[in-house]
């Protein structure tokens, strides 16, 4: 029974090109050597002395570049190609870690760290769209699957190597292991996988593609609502959470890392499984996002129940399926309204919804919890869960209408 249970886990990881693979393991170096992102506002307030508002600020910088990276890529992967894009990205970001590490003004911090999250977060749009031109239709959403895999993975690998580097040779030394791991992730994938160019054919078939604006697309802006809001309950986990298990019920830095860990371990063992199942039956992508969100908005409804510990364990429970139901059919589901061709503009949109959820999320939680206290930030983060069903709701009944009409 336990090999038969082993093989059919190994069999949703078969079926992928070689690229595919590539992707997945310099994906995973380059995450795992982003140790400077955990550690950032800790490095600003304990190693370069700035005020707390002072970090705030250079926080937001941040988000403006990883905004505007996310932006540019997707444009620029439609113009030049996204293999280009990919490899200009990793390389100069790298470069651009190395040099970080002597800016420490507050001004310079703030433009250095935009100009760097400019440049860095237009890899991501890219790399969506390679999936795409690596990966089979039918293999698209376990590709994006396997990707996320190594990205979690790479999260929890990160944070603890950077806390060992930080112990021996200080801060410094995440900027020159972030950086190294950047270039040499992509030369990497230089090396291994070749640029698959258009056919002829292909160009054909996105010439008499109609280039209607993508912000005339009703239902993926009520989709990208939806994102927005299921990305600021899932960014609370990263904010709010790991203060409230402190103040609440008095957990240690330890014990929080257990309950992420918990997370990322079901998600390591079940999301693929999952989505295996989901892609085989054919159900509903945006109805499996729905229930996510949904899944997600209980999470938080549940730290209403402050008095039993034990309620933090159901809570992740609730938080971790919803994210393995939003989170990758979210990227197929993004790629799949875009046209022929126009794919980087789609994915550039999809991308920057999160960069905004994660500026949104931590200072509405925060601002509500310094004002009103936890409670009335989990109501709060509940009812906008509520919000983002209706909104899921919402594109479905669209999805069908525009079905209906073709």
């Amino acid at each position: 029974m336990f090999k038969t249970a082993f093989n059919r886990y190994i069999n949703n990881f078969r079926g992928f090109s070689r690229e595919i693979w590539i992707l997945t393991f310099i994906t995973f170096i380059n995450r795992a050597g982003t140790m400077v992102l955990p550690f950032l506002s800790k490095y600003l307030k304990e190693d370069l002395h700035f005020s707390y508002t002072e970090v705030g600020w250079i926080m937001v910088f941040f988000g403006i570049g990883s905004m505007a990276g996310s932006w540019l890529g997707g444009k620029l992967s439609d113009k030049i190609g996204f293999y280009r894009i990919m490899i200009f990205s990793l390389f100069t970001s790298g470069l651009l870690f190395f040099a970080l590490q002597y800016i420490t003004s507050f001004m310079g911090l703030c433009i250095g760290m935009m100009v760097l999250m400019i440049i860095a977060d237009m890899f991501r749009p890219a790399m969506f769209v390679s999936l795409a031109a690596y990966a089979e239709p039918e293999n698209r959403t376990r590709a994006l699957t396997l990707v996320r895999l190594a990205i979690n993975l790479g999260f929890a690998a990160g944070p603890a190597m950077g806390g060992l580097i930080i112990m021996a040779i200080g801060y410094k030394g995440l900027f020159w292991v972030d950086g190294a791991t950047c270039i040499v992730a992509i030369l990497v994938f230089a090396l291994l996988v070749k640029e698959k160019k258009k056919t002829p054919e292909q160009k054909a078939i996105i010439a008499t593609v109609t280039r209607e604006s993508v912000f005339k697309d009703k239902a993926f802006w009520i989709f990208l609502m939806m994102c927005v809001i299921t990305g600021v309950l899932f960014f609370q986990l990263f904010t709010t959470i790991p203060l409230y298990h402190r103040e609440q019920f008095g957990l240690s830095e330890f014990q929080t890392g257990l309950l992420l860990t918990l997370n990322g371990v079901l998600i390591f063992f079940l999301e693929m499984p999952i989505v295996g199942y989901i892609e085989r039956k054919k159900i509903n992508k945006v109805k499996i996002i729905t229930y996510g969100c949904l899944a997600m908005t209980i999470s938080l409804f549940l730290l209403l129940i402050n008095f039993w510990v034990g309620i933090l364990i159901v809570m992740m429970l609730f938080m971790t399926f919803g994210e393995m139901f939003s989170f990758p059919f979210s990227n197929s589901f993004a790629m799949s309204r875009a046209p022929k061709g126009h794919e980087g503009r789609y994915m550039a949109i999809f991308t920057m919804s999160f960069s905004l959820a994660h500026i949104i999320s931590a200072k509405l939680g925060m601002g509500i919890i310094e004002r009103f206290g936890y409670q009335i930030n989990w109501l709060v983060m509940g009812i906008l869960g509520l919000i983002g069903v209706i909104c899921g709701f919402w594109v479905m009944k669209l999805v069908a209408t525009e079905k209906l009409k073709k």
